[in-house]
């Protein structure tokens, strides 16, 4: 039987396995980063790598989880501020969701190399993510049912429809397709669209 101590040292070593090679990821790319480097970064062999880690996938899915939620952090404390209206927080979800991807493809170009990744083998994390998504949209028209901003019946479904709505401003995939000026000034415009259909008349 383990031990606390030797479980938390192991988890505690898996994170740095997975903060060294997001470094990595970030810097040179998924493709070009190697087991014998992560593990070299951290002063072990490989074979010491493969007993926390099966192959590089479970480590690029073990950082999109980190990533995943980091971000959805993020968009909780941004659509969740007390003085917002329902509609106020779409407006927030979609652009906080953009900002995000912004921020990341500038400052880590290489990020769509592990959202491939982790879109074509990982893609239980990709469902996580679009349930974390439509979980927090739900939150927000349940709160304009609320207040009797929105009429809505089926709460989820409707979330499911508005995420399918609002989903450009969540991939980075299509960042490269529109200024950021663009971009923003396309957010509010469809959350307005979808407003109209939301209000209660």
């Amino acid at each position: 039987m383990k031990s606390i101590n030797s479980d938390q040292e192991t988890e505690e070593l898996r994170e740095k396995i997975v903060e060294a090679a997001e470094n990595r990821f970030l810097t040179y790319g998924y493709g070009k980063t190697t087991m014998a480097e992560i593990a070299n970064d951290l002063n072990m062999s490989a074979a010491n790598l493969y007993r926390y880690f099966q192959n590089k996938h479970d480590i690029a899915g073990s950082c999109a989880e980190r990533c995943m939620s980091e971000r959805n952090e993020r968009l909780r404390v941004a659509v969740r501020q007390p003085h917002l209206s329902a509609s106020q927080r779409l407006h927030v979800f979609a652009l906080e969701a953009f900002r995000y991807n912004l921020e990341m493809a500038k400052d880590s170009p290489k990020i769509n190399e592990i959202v491939d990744i982790v879109s074509s083998q990982k893609q239980e994390l990709v469902k996580e993510k679009l349930e974390s998504q439509i979980s927090l949209i739900a939150e927000i028209l349940a709160l304009g049912n609320e207040s009797e901003e929105f009429e809505i019946d089926d709460i989820i479904s409707t979330a499911q429809s508005v995420y399918a709505a609002l989903i450009i401003f969540d991939v980075p995939t299509f960042l490269s397709l529109y200024s950021k000026e663009e971009f923003e000034s396309k957010a509010v415009n469809v959350v307005n669209l979808l407003l109209k259909g939301l209000t209660k008349h």
